[in-house]
């Protein structure tokens, strides 16, 4: 006997929506938009973005919210199922890994902030490969993700639910080139939260977060 899939949600979510009276809606954003594998519109998606925000957290419950970006489709959709990306040597620190290897669950959310002013979240089981390793599961893996860099791991991902974010409040941002050379003024990143400093920038509008 098979039996049906659990429900997409966690308790708490479901205890929240008949408390406030949003099973209804809830019920019919699961049927409609959340999928338990990347559909081809969705695959085409990550196959765009340079950015991925990332949601992990320890045995414990305690989280960490990380970011990481490359050229556009540095996550490879490596199946319906499946996503894999490359970890570069970085501070050293581990965090998002280290929490990966107490507890795998990962969130990803992946923004358009320059055309569709969409998001799409991707959560699932992550497994850790050494680069030797996953190639040798998957011996299509671009080998220049990031030229002169070479992946000190792969973060692999079992994709087990996914899911629209929707365009309402995600700003506009306009590519541009970053400026050459450093602000003398600025302080250096190992530095920056550290000393005083006050930035000099613009306000955003009210209209660049689609109000």
């Amino acid at each position: 006997m098979t039996l049906p899939p659990p429900p997409f949600g966690s308790a708490g979510e479901h205890q929240l929506q008949h408390h406030l009276g949003t099973a209804d809606r809830a019920a019919r954003f699961y049927d409609r938009q959340v999928r338990r594998h990347l559909t081809p519109e969705m695959r085409d998606f990550i196959g765009r973005q340079a950015m991925v925000f990332l949601a992990t957290a320890d045995s414990h419950g305690e989280c960490d919210s990380s970011f990481r970006a490359g050229p556009p489709g540095f996550v490879h959709v490596l199946d319906a199922q499946t996503l894999a990306y490359p970890e570069f040597r970085g501070n050293g620190v581990m965090a998002s890994a280290g929490n990966m290897l107490e507890n795998p669950h990962l969130g990803m959310l992946f923004v358009d902030f320059t055309h569709h002013h969409v998001g799409l979240h991707v959560n699932g089981v992550a497994h850790l490969y050494g680069d030797d390793d996953l190639r040798s599961i998957h011996p299509g893996l671009p080998t220049d993700v990031a030229p002169g860099r070479g992946p000190e791991m792969w973060v692999h991902l079992t994709v087990e639910e996914a899911y629209i974010h929707c365009s309402k409040y995600i700003p506009h941002l306009e590519p541009a080139p970053r400026p050459a050379g450093r602000d003398a003024a600025r302080p250096k990143d190992a530095d920056y939260f550290t000393q005083p400093y006050a930035p000099q920038w613009a306000e955003p509008s009210v209209n660049s977060y689609g109000a």
